[in-house]
């Protein structure tokens, strides 16, 4: 199989997951990293024994066909769109865009140069939930008509080195976490149909406890507990919380609930997981996994499914128009809780395909 040339921006801490990961999968051949601070890129560089470089030198690169966008969140667009100018494909950390508004020109760009674009999370092509998603398909638990999706944490400030992003304009519990919970119950029940939210800021000023920054005041621009029900083409309706809000609870990652049965989805930020399913009237019984990829990190799956796709003339799966429909729907939330009133999703996407079953680690088609 013929490798793919692929060029990182942003050297912050997920590339180290994105970094790693690349090295289980042989269609992908890391050429060059870069980042605004050159000392970031140099350091990764070094340490993955990767050429580091200013990003307008990679963009010229004749072997990079693919550049993954780890910036912050507020850079994500033109980042993007600076790819797609220079002829590349991009796959960007999520969110796509820190609203619709600006994620649509970045699939109006690409559509007109015939580009693709991908976007995290990749996690639902983990085992456990393509496992889950099989699952639903075979009918283990009959039609899906509800669920629930919960992340609660006190928030990212007790370990992250430098959190003030998370509560500026493009973070938050739901545009940072959402993605994950989301993009796992469209893969498992399809597009959503409307959206209905109520949105708290209980504090304008966190205190951060991690270091270096032990000590500092950063301030919260953002809501910091979000939550709703999200109505589906399907019928199906999902109860939704994401919060940087809560000290302790007891909730399962995503729970979904049919007319036959009962099923409890592992945790969307990672892999692989337990899935768990009871019929009407029975108990809990943990189903062995279908697919693999559940043993460890692999941040770059998407990345690595787009690159498969383009040898093979085929969709990618964590698509650009998933991760619209995605953030369409979160920035919903919001709209939902400051006019008081259902909000109709106008974007629609198929749901991807599921991974083959019995796949080796590394392995795509």
């Amino acid at each position: 199989m013929r490798k793919v040339g692929i060029g990182i921006i942003g050297c912050g801490v997920i590339s180290t997951a994105y970094l790693k990961a690349a090295q289980r999968f042989p269609v992908l051949d890391i050429k060059a990293l870069a980042d605004m601070r050159s000392d970031a890129a140099e350091r990764q560089g070094a340490a993955f024994s990767l050429p580091a470089m200013r990003v307008d030198q990679l963009l010229k690169r004749d072997d990079v066909e693919i550049v993954v966008n780890l910036t912050v969140p507020l850079a994500h667009t033109d980042v993007s769109l600076a790819v797609l100018n220079a002829g590349k494909h991009v796959h960007s950390e999520k969110p796509l865009g820190i609203d619709v508004v600006e994620a649509r020109k970045v699939m109006e760009l690409a559509a007109q140069k015939n580009l693709r674009v991908g976007c995290a999370p990749d996690t639902f092509l983990g085992g456990g939930h393509q496992t889950a998603r099989k699952l639903i398909d075979d009918g283990a638990i009959g039609t899906p008509v509800a669920g629930s999706a919960f992340f609660g944490c006190p928030g990212h400030e007790r370990w992250h080195p430098a959190p003030g992003f998370y509560y500026l304009r493009g973070g938050g519990p739901m545009l940072d976490m959402g993605p994950y919970y989301i993009t796992d119950l469209v893969q498992l029940l399809g597009p959503v149909a409307s959206v209905m939210g109520s949105t708290a800021r209980p504090r304008s000023e966190r205190l951060v406890t991690s270091q270096p920054m032990n000590g500092t005041l950063i301030p919260v621009e953002v809501q910091t507990h979000v939550a709703g029900t999200l109505e589906f083409e399907s019928g199906a309706v999902v109860s939704v919380t994401m919060s940087f809000d809560v000290p302790k609870h007891r909730h399962a990652p995503i729970e979904i609930y049919g007319d036959k049965g009962s099923m409890l989805v592992p945790d969307p930020n990672r892999f692989g997981g337990e899935v768990q399913v009871a019929k009407t009237g029975g108990e809990w019984e943990t189903v062995p996994l279908t697919h693999g990829h559940v043993d460890g990190e692999f941040r770059s799956i998407g990345v690595a499914d787009m690159a498969t796709a383009i040898l093979n003339d085929r969709p990618h799966r964590a698509s650009g128009a998933l991760a619209f429909h995605v953030l369409e729907v979160m920035e919903a939330f919001q709209t939902s809780a400051n006019e008081g009133r259902r909000v109709r999703i106008e974007s629609r996407v198929e749901r991807p395909a599921m991974l083959p079953v019995g796949r080796d680690t590394g392995q795509i088609d």
